[in-house]
């Protein structure tokens, strides 16, 4: 038993990701409950979460392999697969230790059916879901609206599945009390009879199906509109089960704060919305700061895209690593049901490789014809130190482990893992190139100075030709000259302004600001003639890896 406690212990003390949180309120009868919970509670014990009047709490776990509905899955029963239980003062007889979310309860109270009490729960909502069994054991809840002070109708919102209503389907509640016969009852008339969001209630319709609400939500991220560190773009498809248009608004909708042993909420996620202009043929993102509609037809979907603005000033702002999080409500006109999807995004972290192309289009002042490209490989630390480099390799290390690593030379790689690894090279730099900023950061708002010097006899000096006689840096007698004779040095003062927006002409949609960064480039270049010459231009980088540390 010490084992289990302190496994038990470990458990709940390791912290949510970042999270979204919302208050649940449980109106509790004395006796036997039926709950749903469609957020996480994971983040304390239940004897801290849940009021001393809670002595039992009796988890279902849906199990296919149930040969048929009974009323024995109306009675908890301890040591089968289908129930874990938690009992107040007694460890010995509890195999249950958290309130997960998306999850349905049996909850035993102190008192009679007479005792009522009033339970709130804080929870991290998650993205709904049911799975209905054959074998007819189904204890769920579902997330219906309430307007006007009711829930809707069991016939109105079950319309498009009406297995779950047919009848010869058994729908029961629980009503508080002892368990018995008047506890659960069964529910005889689902055209009187309101769907409780809170509550869970017994489905005997032995069908196989995953219906939650009289619309389907299918994200491109499991976790809900969770965007991470990197994230930019989370497609979200909408289908219309019923055989009525449907109107459904989006709310974007902010977070309570984190309980005190969870990741704080700095603020909510600046959600943006991804339309498709046709006569740009471009895509654009709006903020979404309001709620919005879709009118989805009978039996149709509709696709809507959701992106984040990092370069929002919230985010910008945050210390490294802040957590944002928020909730997009999804409700409809008919007042059926009302999604709480979760909403959450890390702020972007720099750190890793980043690899693109300066765009050079002006030179001292005039325009040129077209314009050039220049290889640029930048890495990033993670305490914030960026690098200019002229060769990288990705692949497996040879140190030890031969874990996944960046590096500058070949002998660091594995050698049996080199098919694999990757060479990147910036051929208008000078070979072997480890440069460290002159000046200035590797950050949206802020601009970075390389200094790049070239020797007079590097093998990229542009004065140098190996074949030429007057330009190989050697007297008619083979001896090396110094510099200033045949060859000169040249130097070169490279300065990345980082933008809040892509640079006009840029291609850039989603994103910006964590996986694609750029904005407008200058260089000084002194050497090659009497007066220096300017360039000027744009630059865009993509993020090719994540790892902090450059093996060097």
């Amino acid at each position: 038993m010490k084992f289990l406690a302190s496994l038990a212990a470990l458990i709940l003390s390791v912290t949510l990701a970042t999270a979204q949180w919302e208050t649940t309120t449980y109106s509790l009868k004395g006796g036997w409950n039926a709950i749903h919970l469609s957020g996480d509670a994971r983040q304390d014990s239940l004897e801290n979460l849940l009021p001393p009047e809670v002595v039992e709490v009796w988890r279902w776990n849906p199990n296919p392999t149930q040969v048929q509905f009974t009323q024995s899955p109306l009675l908890p029963s301890a040591g089968t697969p289908e129930w874990s239980v938690w009992k107040r003062g007694q460890p010995e007889e509890s195999t249950l230790s958290q309130l997960t979310g998306q999850a349905s309860y049996l909850v035993k109270c102190a008192g009679t059916a007479s005792s009522s009490y009033s339970v709130a729960l804080r929870n991290s909502p998650l993205p709904p879901q049911n799975r209905w069994v054959r074998n007819g054991a189904n204890l769920m809840g579902f997330p219906t609206a309430k307007a006007g002070g009711n829930f809707p109708l069991m016939s109105a919102y079950f319309a498009s599945f009406p297995i779950a209503t047919a009848p010869n389907t058994r729908v029961f509640k629980y009503a508080g009390g002892d368990l018995g016969a008047a506890n659960p009852v069964q529910v005889f008339s689902p055209a009187v009879e309101r769907i409780d969001r809170t509550k869970a209630y017994w489905f005997s319709a032995e069908v196989v199906g995953n219906f939650y609400a009289p619309v389907d939500i299918s994200l491109s991220s499991a976790n809900g509109l969770s965007f991470g560190r990197t994230g930019s773009l989370i497609t979200a498809q909408i289908r219309n089960k019923t055989s009525a248009t449907m109107t459904v608004t989006f709310t974007p909708t902010t977070s309570e704060s984190a309980p005190a042993s969870q990741t704080p909420v700095t603020g909510p996620v600046p959600l943006t919305l991804r339309t498709y202009n046709a006569a740009t043929l471009l895509w654009e993102e709006s903020p979404l700061g309001a709620s919005f509609q879709k009118v989805i037809a009978p039996q149709a979907s509709v696709e809507v895209r959701f992106g984040i603005d990092r370069a929002d000033a919230a985010m910008t702002g945050a210390p490294a690593d802040a957590g944002f999080a928020s909730i997009l409500r999804v409700t409809d006109s008919a007042n059926l049901f009302d999604i709480h999807l979760p909403v959450s995004a890390t702020k972007a972290s720099l750190a890793g490789l980043w690899v693109g192309d300066i765009s050079l289009n002006g030179v001292s002042g005039s325009d040129t014809p077209r314009d050039f490209p220049l290889r640029t490989l930048i890495h990033v630390s993670d305490s914030g130190e960026a690098r200019l480099l002229s060769t990288v390799f990705l692949g497996k290390l040879a140190s030890a482990g031969n874990l996944p690593g960046i590096c500058t030379r070949e002998p660091m790689l594995d050698s049996a893992s080199l098919a694999t690894a990757r060479r990147l090279v910036a051929a208008h730099l000078p070979l072997d190139q480890n440069l460290p900023a002159a000046s200035g950061n590797f950050a949206i708002g802020d601009s970075a100075t390389w200094t790049v010097q070239v020797p007079f006899d590097d093998p990229t000096n542009p004065f140098i030709h190996q074949y030429h006689p007057d330009h190989d840096n050697k007297n008619q007698r083979g001896q090396p000259l110094g510099a200033g004779v045949e060859s000169y040095g040249v130097s070169r003062s490279c300065t990345f302004t980082f933008t809040a927006a892509p640079p006009s002409g840029s291609t850039v949609t989603s994103g910006w600001g964590s996986s694609v960064i750029g904005g407008t480039y200058s260089e000084t270049l002194a050497g090659l003639r009497s007066a220096p010459i300017t360039l000027t231009g744009t630059f865009e980088l993509r993020r090719a890896s994540e790892i902090g540390l450059l093996t060097q």
